[in-house]
């Protein structure tokens, strides 16, 4: 089983936690922890596609982890003066818990702000110059190891490399200067389809919000067209409004004498009809 120096070195290029969250040796834990902030905002999982999250995911233990080692003096004293950390892990550990509970959420305002400041930063040339000797100049490399970086950025990332080489910075490795065509392609490719990826989830995101305002319009204009229809219909005029309620609201005792009074006007009407029919009965029979 590997240990965290060993994920470290597989996952980030270096044994050195140092060189890792690229401070000095003296570093305060305040400085470390903005360093700890950076790194994790590459390596979070909830910011890379779903593809990378199981990679992104053990990144980010080994991250975190040895954050955690510096920022205690007692594990930290340890790994100054052995070079060695504690590789007991604890399997209770929730590492996003962890992260939580040191930073407030991540937002994409806060990833597209240090977008803005990291790009063309001596910190992005350090982790340039990093990736390059790591990769032994394979760009596929460079690109999961520096922040942002995208095919667009080539040219501008070679200029770099060409200046540190220029410079004797950093050996030339002919897989970066004279990298196959075919290799470029493969990359752009891919690329190009993660790209397009990206662009239909956000695009069905989007559709799906708006589907969701679209029927929260219809019910609001569903339950307004029924309000309109039912006052059309009992509100029409406020006499055969008040007319409606009346009769609704008419006294028992009313209706009872309202009831006697007409059966005493419809009694009289039956028998005249009874004794016309008799009459008419007798004559026909004559």
């Amino acid at each position: 089983m590997s240990g965290t120096l060993d994920m470290c070195e597989k996952y980030y290029g270096t044994r050195n936690i140092y060189e890792l969250f690229n401070v000095d040796k003296k570093v305060p834990v305040q400085e470390l922890k903005k360093a700890y902030y950076r790194l994790s905002l590459q390596t979070h999982p909830d910011r890379v596609p779903e593809s990378d999250k199981k990679e992104a995911t053990e990144k980010f233990k080994v991250l975190s982890k040895l954050y955690n080692i510096l920022s205690d003096k007692d594990t930290r004293a340890i790994y100054d003066e052995r070079g060695v950390v504690d590789d007991d892990d604890d399997a209770t550990t929730n590492w996003m818990d962890m992260w939580q509970k040191v930073f407030k959420p991540v937002t994409t305002e806060d990833i597209q702000n240090y977008h803005k400041t990291y790009t063309g930063s001596e910190t992005e040339r350090i982790d340039i110059k990093r990736a390059y000797l790591g990769g032994k100049g394979c760009i596929n490399y460079m690109m999961q190891m520096v922040p942002f970086m995208t095919c667009e950025d080539e040219p501008r990332i070679a200029k770099i490399v060409q200046e540190m080489i220029d410079q004797e910075e950093v050996p030339e490795y002919a897989i970066f200067t004279k990298e196959p065509k075919e290799k470029r392609n493969r990359r752009h490719k891919k690329y190009a389809r993660e790209a397009k990826l990206a662009k239909e989830i956000k695009k069905q995101q989007e559709s799906t919000a708006a589907l969701e305002q679209q029927i929260a319009v219809k019910r609001k204009s569903a339950f307004s067209s029924l309000i309109e229809s039912l006052e059309a219909k009992y509100g029409s005029s406020k006499d055969e409004s008040d007319d409606l309620f009346e009769l609704d609201e008419e006294p028992p005792k009313k209706r009872k004498i309202q009831r006697k009074q007409s059966e005493s006007t419809t009694k009289p009407a039956k028998k005249v009809t009874a004794a016309a029919t008799k009459g008419r009965k007798t004559r026909s029979s004559k």
